[in-house]
Order: structure tokens, then C-alpha cells, then sequence
């Protein structure tokens, strides 16, 4: 397995209040799979799985309307809150403060100064 480099662009992300089109979609047309992840409670999440991948690429969150539809990718950092506190310094809006799920990953995600919405990301220690 290859472990992405830190500040590289490592997950990406649909938001959507129809998910279950997205996944039709793009289970049609790359091959993907998708499969039910409860590490964070209160959510809706279905990782994706590549053909002949042994660990995710991205997921699915389920709006349920409260978020308008989004396509994002994350990158991955070494520390998620420097990360943010770097971005906003550099004029970026914070549009989710850096939350922990219960398997220890760290995300939040950010505007950058041109309206593109993008997300930080950080893996647990092996």
C-alpha cells in the first residue's frame, strides 16, 4: 500500500442530498463500490472504494438538505488545526472547524481566497 505525502492531495468528497444517484453514477461509470462508514456519529458517510483497492479514496456524505450538493478534495496534512490557522492567516474562511471522528481522523474544511471550497485532512499515528 502507498501512503500518500503529506500536502498532497490524498480523499475526495461528494456532498449530496442523493446519494444513492451519486453512488449509481460513479459506480457506473469508474467501477466503485461503497461502503457504510459510522465513525462519525450523526452522519451518513459511505466510503468509496476503487476497483482492487485494499482502503478508500473518498466518500459520500448525505446532505439530508442541510448543506447544498458539493464535489471536494482533501488534502493531507501533518496537523489539521495549524493547517486552518495557516489558511485563515493567508485569508481563507473556515466553513468547519477541525473535528476528530471516533477512528482518530482529524478534517475540516476551508474557502480559499478565489470561493473554492476545499478540505484538510489528517490520518491517525499506525
Amino acid at each position: 500500500m502507498t501512503v500518500p505525502a503529506f500536502n498532497s492531495v490524498a480523499w475526495f468528497e461528494f456532498g449530496t442530498d442523493q446519494p444513492e444517484k451519486v453512488q449509481e453514477f460513479y459506480g457506473e461509470l469508474f467501477d466503485w463500490n461503497y461502503v457504510l462508514n459510522t465513525n462519525t456519529p450523526g452522519v451518513t458517510y459511505h466510503s468509496v472504494m476503487p476497483p482492487g483497492a485494499q482502503q478508500p479514496a473518498g466518500g459520500v456524505w448525505e446532505s439530508e438538505g442541510r448543506f447544498p450538493n458539493y464535489a471536494i478534495f482533501y488534502v493531507l496534512v501533518q496537523d489539521v488545526a495549524a493547517t486552518v490557522e495557516r489558511a485563515g492567516e493567508l485569508g481563507a474562511e473556515v466553513l468547519m472547524e477541525p473535528v476528530s471522528d471516533s477512528a482518530g481522523f482529524g478534517f475540516a474544511r476551508l474557502r480559499d481566497t478565489t470561493g473554492n471550497h476545499f478540505g484538510v485532512f489528517s490520518a491517525p499515528a499506525p
